[in-house]
């Protein structure tokens, strides 16, 4: 499988206003960290997006991304959907809807979000979306089984999503000893966190290293990442030889 990390930044804990800090004022790409989604190109050929933030098109054409067959939603929040109004230009490619996989309540917010897209007459040029719902249960895309992930984002419920062994999870604070069972075995293991500080619906840093221990992955990558981290530099040197701090543009084969 194929993964490039689109995005591993977060609009939590980013200012209005030009921030005037290291990591903001970085020289370094890896400290430029647009809003958090990942691209998937599985063993079967399909390729997978997890969520579609406001970067989203900016991110595919900074990866030359010219193929997509789905989007899974992680949960209804704007920085992880605000970008599916650019799905028409596959639309427009494939002369069909974009599957897009989510939560029955994921559902009822886009539909207010993106009402346009619902309505019964439609404006012509509109995104297209066949949504297909999605709970705990595994389920397949074409030959790809996807196991769904439930974990807790504060008091909301989120999901992320094992493929073979890489397992993606982002804005996550709390998972339960039944989900984590879905974890075991997995050899790439991708978290949130934060920061160094702890944060009310997301694991900061330390956090986020005790589940890596726990689960035992080859390799962790985390993501979802602001500023209040630090320089990746200087993150990265304090980190277990098999954990990384994930940047915008990193690709893996597993």
């Amino acid at each position: 499988m194929k993964i490039i990390f689109l995005g591993t930044g977060t609009s939590a804990g980013v200012p209005m206003v030009a921030c005037p800090c290291a990591v903001c004022a970085s020289a370094n790409p890896k400290d430029k960290r647009t809003r958090t989604a990942v691209y998937i190109q599985t063993n079967f050929g399909q390729h997978l997006v997890v969520d579609a933030g406001p970067d989203f098109r900016a991110q595919l054409l900074r990866e030359n991304i010219q193929e997509l067959d789905a989007i899974l939603l992680t949960h209804s929040h704007k920085d992880h959907t605000a970008g599916l109004d650019d799905i028409r230009a596959f639309n427009f490619k494939y002369q069909r809807a974009i599957d897009i996989y989510a939560t029955k309540f994921s559902l009822s917010v886009l539909k207010k979000e993106f009402h346009y897209v619902f309505a019964k007459k439609k404006y012509p040029g509109i995104p297209e979306m066949n949504i297909i719902h999605f709970n705990k249960l595994p389920f397949y895309i074409g030959e790809q089984r996807i196991v769904p992930i439930e974990v807790l984002h504060y008091q909301m419920q989120v999901f992320g999503f094992r493929i073979n062994d890489f397992t993606y999870i982002t804005d996550a604070n709390y998972i339960s000893e039944k989900e984590k069972l879905k974890l075991i075995g997995t050899k790439q293991l991708v978290i949130n966190a934060l920061r160094i500080q702890p944060h009310l619906s997301h694991f900061n840093l330390s956090q986020a290293l005790e589940l890596v221990a726990e689960i035992k992955p080859k390799q962790a990558y985390f993501t979802h990442i602001s500023h209040q981290m630090g320089l990746h530099t200087e993150v990265q040197a304090t980190l277990p030889p098999n954990v990384f701090l994930a940047y915008d543009g990193l690709q893996l084969e597993v």
